[in-house]
């Protein structure tokens, strides 16, 4: 016999069809949230979730099931709102087609629900002002342009979810799902959260996304002298014993240079270089057999404890517990 939280109240869960949202997201909330309810049922209680799904008045709605749909100005008040990822990258774009949402997100959250954002649809929950002061995660590829744009929120990037008072993040893809049990084991509590867990095959103990990470160069500026920078970075990384050595020559203090080049990219020369570095070893460690002492000496270090250090601060685990993960011919071996 599974016992369930069976005194629960019902709980009304509103999945917000934002314009441009990604199919996938939704359907996983569906889904996963449709067979909690079932697991519910089998045990002879009350389904634990009434889902509705909300529209905006610009958007078509779109019937995904039999769950009721509205429109936003006559949807009744929810207790937990669920805000999925968007299909496209083009994040402001997104947040401008569904401005109607914001003051609806305010209302609803003044009025005492709750409110996830699920990948890159924290972006939309960002522009609310609700994560102000308040840690947040988003998908790992997205965290630098979400920091550019939110500088209030408390980015917790390598994070695969977070709460604070009535307000949840999610990052990235599958990390979803985690978000998705966090919010079942507070609701139904931790059997059917696990019951779930199981069903899905998702393993609970995940506790960072930064390994999912990949580092993408800022190359979409105008900065010439920059670029010039960035190249001789990326190609004379593994040969370079300083910063100051791939600064030399280059016609320009090195006060001016570092400014502009944050500016343009983000971050600063000596981090970009340790970026460069970090994924040419994830690289090797990805396709190839090579030692650890002969993946750091490819990717320009010479100390071993130095190297360490500096991969796990990027990627939260070890260099070998890295191959262990992702170490390309196992995953052939097993096919």
């Amino acid at each position: 016999m599974v016992v369930i939280n069976d005194n629960a109240a019902m709980i009304h869960l509103g999945i917000l069809l934002t314009q441009h949202h990604r199919l996938l997201s939704v359907a996983a909330m569906l889904d996963l949230f449709e067979t909690a309810n079932e697991f519910c049922a089998a045990e002879g209680c009350d389904e634990h979730f009434e889902i509705t799904l909300l529209h905006t008045a610009n958007s078509k709605p779109v019937s995904y099931s039999a769950h009721p749909i509205y429109p936003l100005q006559t949807a009744p008040q929810q207790d937990l709102i669920l805000i999925p990822s968007f299909a496209s990258n083009n994040l402001p774009a997104g947040i401008d087609a569904n401005i109607e949402c914001i003051p609806w997100l305010q209302q609803q959250y003044r009025n005492g629900a709750e409110i996830a954002g699920f990948c890159t649809g924290v972006f939309l929950l960002a522009a609310t002002g609700l994560l102000d002061n308040k840690p947040a995660t988003t998908h790992i590829q997205s965290a630098p342009a979400f920091a550019r744009n939110f500088p209030k929120v408390q980015l917790r990037s390598a994070e695969v979810t977070t709460f604070d008072q009535g307000i949840y993040t999610g990052g990235g893809a599958t990390n979803s799902f985690h978000l998705m049990l966090r919010m079942l084991e507070k609701y139904c509590g931790p059997t059917i959260a696990v019951r779930t867990a199981k069903y899905f095959a998702i393993d609970m103990n995940r506790e960072q996304q930064a390994y999912f990470s990949t580092f993408q160069p800022v190359q979409n500026h105008k900065d010439e002298l920059v670029k010039t920078l960035q190249q001789r970075i990326e190609h004379n990384f593994g040969e370079a014993t300083s910063i100051e050595e791939l600064l030399s020559e280059i016609p320009s203090s090195r006060r001016n240079l570092v400014r502009r080049f944050k500016a343009a990219t983000g971050v600063t020369p000596i981090e970009y270089l340790q970026k460069i570095r970090i994924e040419a070893a994830k690289s090797l460690l990805e396709q190839t057999d090579k030692s650890v002492l002969d993946v750091m000496l490819h990717a320009g270090y010479n100390d071993l404890k130095t190297f360490r250090q500096l991969f796990r601060k990027n990627t939260g685990m070890t260099p070998t517990a890295y191959r262990d993960k992702f170490y390309r011919a196992q995953m052939i071996e097993l096919t």
